[in-house]
């Protein structure tokens, strides 16, 4: 039902393919009718050519005579049947294609938008989400789960409704020609059904482990393609085989076990076909031999009962990959239903240009909302427009975290924070994230050029805006040697650059976006002296103008900071300028004294 929904925009072209499948249906039920005047009236040596009377359907009592209906000229029996031999082919042919083509239409353009909606929910979700959701389970989900529900939508359904209205077609010829023989064929059809709709549950079951195993193969590719150098380093390539292969195996074992299940029904309906042809032509021998049936009626009427089961078998195949759909699409649908862990407020305002300050007013935080652990308790702190406020610590104060609050990537579980008085789940998510630049310690560039790695998020600015951004940012020397300069595809996280030159980037993005309030998190933590310098000119010629939340490990780089915070346990414990702190002899003493000591040793 939930796809039928998808296909609503698309309901002209699904009404015309039912029609035309209706067409198909019409004329493979009007080709089995042919083969008794075949056999009849033009393979038999005592009929004459001449007469025209082509079917005699005794459910209808009535003989249908064609010579009052065609033109003069045509008075034999053979051109009649050639020129409807040749219509039936060609108009069930065209119907066929119009058909197949309509409904695959449809299919394919509902599952372009199941597979948009999906994208678009993952993306929108907070950073809670993806902490909890594996890349390669996400990956698996909107590609591998979804291309098992567009082979149900698009090819499969186009085989449905072609195979049901031929079913439909193919009863009525046979209950024509002899509704005793027609019942006694039917009345076997519950022995397939049955044990298809019970495979079809199984075949379900599979389908659901089968999907989970896919995303289990898809967390391990990306895990071990991305994280190639530690694998290499590690000398961990067997293992990681290992795992592979394991996780392969068991793919196999519940795909194995979906064959079986799948098999099974064109066997049954074999053996089906088999027992009824059998009685079949014990029945009919004895009514031929009484005139009670022409030899041509029951070649038609096995004709028909043939192409009847081939529908009937053939549904039963669509069935079991119908139940493929609902199997896969179960992930699908979870995503989708999922609630938005920082949703905008209906209602909200968008923010004015940054201009006095950002109010952390009694805030807490803990990854698991209310009740667990808390990250960060009884944050009160002002930054005010204009200043330099570096918040300093040991690993696992809070430092990131409290940052990832300004721009709502998780939401506060007690407290708020205010932009200019403005509480920012009052404010749109473009209006408060459009305030924000951000610079952190691990750079995320794109498998796409230097220029458009520096655009991002502005793609119209002009070759100007985007040359003084590298300019300004200390990379325009590294860029002009590049192969292709601005053209430079820099491979995926921008693995052929260096990680000062990929700094120096995340930098000329920062200041293309020209944001009022800008964020750095550890920006410099993991470069070497040289490229350190580099980007500290950088990030000078980008603080300029600008109100700066700098996360820093090294106390060094932080001592001219306006004033600087100090966490610990998820806690303010200090804060004031640096010659302040030094003075009070606290945990930024001892820091400052510690790395003194270690620069001092190295």
């Amino acid at each position: 039902m939930r796809l039928l929904r998808l296909v609503r925009p698309y309901r002209l072209y699904l009404v015309a393919g039912v029609i035309l499948m209706v067409g198909v249906g019409f004329f493979e039920a009007f080709a089995a009718l042919l083969i008794g005047p075949i056999f009849d009236r033009v393979l038999s040596p005592d009929a004459p050519d001449s007469t025209v009377a082509l079917f005699t359907l005794p459910i209808l009592r009535h003989t249908i005579y064609l010579d009052q209906l065609l033109p003069e000229w045509i008075h034999n029996v053979w051109t009649v049947v050639a020129v409807f031999v040749i219509g039936v082919t060609l108009g069930k042919a065209l119907c066929e294609y119009l058909a197949a083509y309509a409904i695959n239409f449809v299919g394919f353009s509902a599952v372009m938008d199941l597979r948009n909606q999906l994208y678009e929910r993952i993306i929108h979700q907070s950073m809670a989400f993806f902490r909890s959701h594996s890349t390669g389970q996400l990956m698996s989900t909107i590609l591998n789960d979804i291309e098992k529900i567009q082979l149900a939508v698009s090819f499969v359904l186009a085989d449905l409704l072609k195979q049901g209205f031929t079913l439909i077609g193919l009863l009525f010829v046979i209950f024509v020609l002899d509704w005793r023989l027609a019942l006694i064929s039917c009345a076997l059809i519950p022995l397939v059904i049955i044990p298809s709709s019970r495979l079809g549950r199984m075949i379900r079951h599979s389908t659901r482990s089968s999907q989970a195993n896919l995303a289990e193969l898809s967390q391990l590719l990306q895990e071990t393609i991305s994280g190639n150098r530690i694998v290499k380093a590690f000398r961990m390539e067997r293992w990681e085989l290992g795992r592979f292969r394991h996780a392969a195996r068991r793919l196999l074992h519940i795909n194995l076990r979906y064959v079986r299940a799948q098999a099974a029904t064109s066997p049954l309906m074999e053996v089906l076909g088999a027992f009824t042809i059998v009685f079949l032509l014990l029945y009919a021998r004895d009514r031929i031999l009484h005139q009670q049936l022409t030899t041509g009626m029951f070649v038609a009427f096995i004709y028909a009962l043939f192409k009847t089961y081939e529908p009937v078998k053939r549904l039963s195949g669509i069935n079991n990959s119908f139940q493929q759909a609902i199997g896969a699409s179960a992930k699908v649908f979870e995503l989708l239903e999922l609630r938005d862990d920082v949703p905008e407020k209906l209602g909200a305002v968008a923010l004015a240009p940054f201009s006095r300050s950002i109010v952390f007013e009694n805030l807490s935080f803990s990854y698991g909302g209310s009740g667990a652990s808390e990250v960060l308790k009884n944050i009160d702190l002002e930054v005010k427009a204009g200043e330099v406020v570096a918040i300093v610590g040991p690993s696992g104060a809070g430092k990131s975290t409290l940052v990832n609050l300004i721009p709502r990537f998780y939401d506060p579980t007690q407290g708020r924070i205010l932009i200019d008085g403005v509480d920012v789940r009052d404010a749109t998510l473009d209006s408060l994230r459009g305030q924000l630049s951000m610079v952190t310690q691990e750079t995320i560039l794109f498998n796409d050029t230097i220029r458009n790695n520096i655009s991002y998020g502005r793609p119209l600015v002009s070759e100007e805006e985007i040359d003084h951004a590298a300019r300004t940012a200390m990379a325009y020397d590294f860029i002009r040697e590049m192969p292709a300069g601005y053209d430079t595809v820099i491979a995926d996280r921008g693995e052929r650059l260096s990680g000062g030159q990929r700094q120096r980037l995340a930098i000329a993005r920062a200041l293309l976006k020209n944001a009022p309030v800008l964020i750095l998190d550890e920006a410099t933590s993991e470069l070497d002296s040289e490229s350190e310098r580099l980007v500290q000119i950088a990030l000078a010629n980008l603080m300029v103008g600008r109100t700066v939340i700098v996360i820093a490990h090294r106390l060094s780089t932080v001592r001219k900071a306006d004033k600087i915070v100090v966490l610990e346990g998820g806690t303010i414990c200090e804060a004031g300028t640096h010659e302040e702190l030094l003075r009070r002899g606290g945990l930024y003493q001892r820091l400052y004294e510690l790395q003194v000591q270690q620069v001092e040793i190295g």
